[in-house]
């Protein structure tokens, strides 16, 4: 769903790592086992996060049917609130916030100067005039509602083109989605243990009603509540997934289920597309239940792995550093995509590329040019402001978190969450 701004899907800000949910089982154990990481669900988000980023730069419409990271991003982030609810709610909730909030406030700072020194003003934008202009800022300082930003920007030294803003301030409606379902998980998990299935499948009926003009609800506050509609249900499989609910059910069963409901998004997506055709973002019906039934198969096969198998066992610290740093590069990367443009500009003014065939063939590249930019723009971002995401843990700032085990821990140190 968009909102006026290109939104593709991302990540999940909770960079804990994942546990193996324990299994019931007919054997009594002697002991448990200790819980551990499950990277098969750290492997979903790095990959979402790659999809989010690819999105964003080509918005190619069938990248949200390939993989709908939203839906998937937000079914972790459930997993992860269930599981950390067998504590005090409000502890809970705060840690939760506290994660999310101090990435936010460098993100915002920067994109606040840049629009300042670009000479935008909230009391004199049109969208956001007068003093609730001034007064909506705060959702730069907690992310309740859409922060505002011009449609049109100027950048100092006009080294952005006029939709940066758009490009960059657009995608935090996440933090706003996350935060919303942060704040009801403790009821949304009260009624899921009384009553799982109805409380996982309303979401999908607020849709039908909300995402389809039944019912219309103006402004930011219509946006806020259709996407928490949208993705509710699969925050709400998250809770499925971490109290053993899915391995109750029969595969085969479960899997069937999913199917027809993402052949429901399929035929309602043929009869109501939108601008971009079959980009289920404009679809929340659609993308409602095609990220429902997606990420419900991706759960009920869940391996549960501890360690990356076979040849995904090279990307293991690239999956630990994603997982660590999700925040940073979902709140950084389209800036970054933005920022790649000037740079490949450059490109233009080499000595061997002033003939009409190389320039033509640097035109119709550009994109994978950019694509090839900007992850080591992103890295460079996690190594100068990803250590805040550590501040928020309450962990000791690392630059560079991918599980690398080349140091041993020296006696007295923290324990490694990450």
């Amino acid at each position: 769903m968009t909102h006026g701004y290109t939104t593709g899907t991302g990540t999940g800000p909770e960079p804990t790592p994942y546990t193996i949910p324990r299994q019931r089982t007919t054997e009594s154990a002697s002991a448990p086992e200790e819980p551990g990481r499950d990277r098969y669900l750290d492997l979903l988000r790095s990959l979402a996060l790659a999809r989010v980023v690819a999105y964003h730069l080509f918005g190619w419409a069938w990248l949200t049917v390939l993989f709908p990271s939203m839906g998937v991003m937000f079914a972790l982030a459930g997993s992860l609130m269930a599981r950390s609810l067998k504590r005090p709610a409000a502890s809970v909730i705060r840690g939760r916030v506290r994660r999310l909030l101090p990435p936010l406030w460098v993100f915002a700072a920067v994109v606040l100067t840049l629009l300042f020194a670009g000479n935008w003003s909230p009391s004199e934008d049109p969208d956001h005039g007068g003093t609730w202009g001034w007064i909506e800022l705060v959702n730069y300082i907690v992310p309740i509602g859409a922060p505002p930003y011009p449609s049109d920007a100027d950048a100092p030294l006009g080294w952005l083109e006029g939709s940066w803003a758009d490009q960059a301030v657009g995608p935090l409606w996440y933090l706003r989605a996350y935060l919303w379902f942060v704040l009801a998980s403790p009821l949304l998990l009260w009624l899921f243990r009384r009553a799982p299935w109805p409380t996982m499948l309303a979401p999908l009926g607020l849709t039908a009603i909300v995402g389809t003009g039944l019912v219309t609800i103006p402004g930011e506050t219509g946006n806020a509540v259709t996407d928490f509609a949208v993705y509710g249900a699969c925050w709400v499989l998250g809770f499925a997934h971490q109290e053993g609910l899915l391995q109750q059910v029969p595969r085969y069963v479960s899997v069937s289920c999913a199917s027809l409901v993402m052949a429901f998004g399929v035929w309602w997506a043929s009869g109501h597309q939108g601008p971009e055709a079959w980009d289920l973002n404009d679809i929340p019906l659609a993308q409602a239940t095609w990220s429902f039934g997606f990420v419900m198969i991706l759960l009920h096969y869940s391996p549960s792995w501890r360690e990356l198998p076979g040849r995904l066992a090279k990307w293991d610290r690239l999956v630990t550093l994603s997982n660590n740093r999700a925040v940073t590069i979902y709140l950084w990367h389209n800036l970054l995509i933005m920022a790649t443009v000037p740079i490949y500009d450059l490109l233009y003014r080499l000595p061997f590329m002033q003939s009409e065939r190389a320039v033509n063939a640097l035109d119709s590249t550009n994109m994978f040019w950019s694509f090839a930019l900007v992850w080591p723009l992103i890295g460079l971002t996690v190594l100068a402001v990803g250590w805040v995401e550590d501040l928020g843990a309450k962990r000791k700032p690392r630059l560079w978190p991918n599980g690398s085990r080349s140091k041993r821990p020296q006696p007295g140190a923290g324990a490694h969450r990450g």
